[in-house]
Parts: structure tokens; C-alpha cells; sequence
């Protein structure tokens, strides 16, 4: 009798199948921030679709959005805030990877709109480094 295996989300959740997966199956996230969590597990998973599938369609890259030869291990992912307001949101993040080697982080501030009812990634800027 085969198992189910309970396979992590890339996100941090516990599981992908009850987290991000009905996400890249579907399902719209009723969240900003569940839908930029569910952008992340797919750029570890890399999933093209989805990414462009939740890219909103006036900031949306014409070509690939990912790179084959890229060699990024997505490790980690850090939420630190989420604010909505009616329908925009901003979601602040630190992001893990590993890419030659070497651990890097992306730190970002990414703008959400909710058009025809769904979440969508409009874009992201990198916070201004602290000052000495």
C-alpha cells in the first residue's frame, strides 16, 4: 500500500499540496500575500505559467520570465509585512537563494492589484539600504 508523502511547500508552509499547490492548480489566492508566497514556490518549482498567469498583463515580461542555465536554488522566504488597501496591496519579503555557490538574498517591496477579482504581481522595488 503506497504512502502519501508530505512534501514541504517551498513557501514554508508544511505542505505544498494544502499551501501553494491548489494555487499553481487553479484556485485564485485570496490574498496578496498568499498570492506573492505562491509566486515564490513557483519560482522554486519553476512554473512559467503561473508566474505569468499572475503577472498582471500591463507589466508582464514579453519573454521568458525564467532562465534555464540560471543555476538559482530558491532556499527560503521571509514575509515581513503585508498591507491592503481595497485594491492594491504591498507585500514586503526577503527571499533566500543559493546561485554559483554563493547564498544571496532579494529583499523587496512587491505591488499587488486585485483585478476581476483576482490577485495579481504588478511589480517590485528594492528598499533603499539603510544609512550609516
Amino acid at each position: 500500500m503506497a504512502r502519501n508523502r508530505i512534501v514541504a511547500c517551498p513557501c514554508g508552509g508544511a505542505d505544498y499540496a494544502g499551501c501553494c499547490g491548489p494555487y499553481h492548480d487553479g484556485a485564485a489566492p485570496a490574498t496578496a500575500e498568499a498570492l506573492m508566497r505562491s509566486r515564490y514556490s513557483a519560482y522554486a518549482r519553476r512554473d512559467e505559467a503561473y508566474l505569468r498567469a499572475s503577472w498582471h498583463p500591463d507589466t508582464r515580461p514579453a519573454g521568458p520570465i525564467l532562465d534555464d542555465g540560471d543555476g538559482i536554488k530558491w532556499v527560503g522566504l521571509e514575509v515581513l509585512r503585508h498591507q491592503q488597501d481595497g485594491e492594491q496591496a504591498t507585500v514586503e519579503f526577503v527571499a533566500r537563494y543559493k546561485t554559483g555557490g554563493r547564498a544571496r538574498r532579494l529583499h523587496e517591496i512587491s505591488r499587488f492589484v486585485r483585478a476581476d477579482g483576482r490577485w495579481l504581481y504588478l511589480d517590485g522595488g528594492h528598499p533603499a539600504a539603510p544609512e550609516d
